[in-house]
């Protein structure tokens, strides 16, 4: 059946989605700090009260932007943790030196540091995107490629820590070299 209702879910899932854009687009260009409810209103052509109706706070419009980002990775099951690690590592190591999240992550990290709402909304990101890594920990543990009495998110640290130490500090590429040397450093 069509009709108003059907109309007026579609303006409105149009306007969220100009909304969303934008401020995706203010998150890539200026970090989490540079997003303003005023500029994403002026430049989608949104009102600020539609906004607000949707998104009660600067905070919760950001947790729904950042929620959005590089999506949620799978936990591949290639036969061996060596070949897991690498298709996820591989996949982080792509992310961090060539999509958007890379640049506004750090930015989040920030502001997570002063806004509860921030906060909670990166740990959720971040259990979101170590999950796969712990699977295939986990999985490894069963199988006993890795002692079951090692710590898991130690594990995942191991792994994942010099990729963002590379990208963010270092400022290092993250070649198939660098990777094996990760998962065998982290494995032993």
């Amino acid at each position: 059946m069509s009709g108003p209702t059907q109309i007026t879910d579609k303006r409105v899932e149009r306007s969220k989605a100009k909304v969303l854009a934008e401020t995706y687009r203010q998150l890539v260009h200026s970090g989490i700090a540079g997003v303003s409810v005023d500029e994403v209103s002026r430049i989608s052509g949104i009102s600020k009260t539609t906004i607000y109706r949707h998104w009660p706070s600067r905070s919760a419009l950001l947790i729904d932007a950042c929620s959005r980002l590089g999506g949620t990775p799978v936990a591949p099951d290639t036969g061996s943790l060596r070949g897991d690690a690498r298709a996820l590592l591989s996949h982080l190591a792509h992310q961090l030196q060539t999509a958007n999240w890379g640049s506004v992550y750090p930015s989040i990290i920030d502001a997570a540091e002063r806004d509860g709402e921030l906060s909670t909304m990166q740990a959720a990101l971040h259990k979101t995107f170590m999950a796969p890594f712990e699977a295939i920990i986990e999985r490894a543990k069963a199988k006993g490629e890795v002692p079951r009495d090692r710590v898991t998110n130690d594990v995942v640290a191991l792994l994942v820590g010099p990729f963002f130490f590379r990208r963010w500090f270092a400022k290092e590429g993250m070649d198939d070299r660098f990777i094996d040397a990760v998962i065998e450093a982290a494995i032993r």
